[in-house]
């Protein structure tokens, strides 16, 4: 997903703000421009890896949240312009995901420029490295969040590649820049991803008519 922000994403998430559902129609045929989008049922915060053929997107006051397939790249910097271009000096901040490789994945741009930008997984290794980690990574790179147990290894087993596991580190950025996480009990965090909507379209490709 992307998430774009006039301010801190996780205060205003935290707040609870109420989704403008036309604005949100409007931003996605913005976004969206050459595809032909059928709404559906709602779907919400904690659903973000929508299928190739479908889009999740919110608009709030002072937030826009758009799941898509676009974001689920190797190379994070490089999602497709138009939504940096549609952000403009917002703060953006791209996150995703993949249970089944073990990769994560984030970026960062504040006033149009690209801070940060992380994607590695263990069987591809670091992928994209861009920038100064940041304050939350900081402890897992220095080993304080290890993926094995060193006295769970057995001999001869080889090192995991990371000091840490990947998509720990996914749900610790989850925490850190929008207030919620996908593991762990709700209460701990200041956002409940389930009482925050997001609508949900079906993608087809646009009709075009030859005159």
């Amino acid at each position: 997903m992307v998430v774009i922000a006039d301010g801190d994403a996780r205060e205003i998430l935290a707040s609870r703000p109420t989704i403008d559902r036309e604005e949100t129609r409007k931003v996605a045929s913005i976004l969206f421009p050459k595809e032909r989008l059928e709404p559906q049922d709602d779907s919400c915060l904690t659903w973000t890896s929508p299928p190739d053929d479908q889009i999740h997107i919110g608009c709030f006051p002072g937030l826009t949240i758009v799941a898509a397939k676009e974001f689920a790249i190797d190379n994070p910097s490089r999602i497709p312009t138009r939504f940096l271009d549609f952000a403009g000096t917002r703060a953006v901040h791209v996150h995703a995901m993949h249970s089944v490789v073990d990769w994560f994945a984030f970026a960062v741009w504040r006033n149009g420029k690209l801070e940060r930008s992380l994607s590695l997984s263990p069987d591809s290794g670091i992928v994209e490295d861009i920038g100064q980690r940041l304050s939350f990574e900081v402890p897992y790179w220095e080993g304080s969040h290890p993926a094995i147990d060193p006295a769970d290894m057995e001999d001869g087993e080889p090192d995991y590649p990371f000091p840490f596991h990947p998509l720990e580190l996914g749900e610790a950025a989850l925490a850190e820049f929008f207030g919620y996480q996908l593991e762990g009990y709700v209460d701990q965090f200041p956002v409940d991803s389930e009482s925050i909507p997001l609508l949900q379209y079906k993608r087809k490709k646009a009709l075009f008519k030859l005159w």
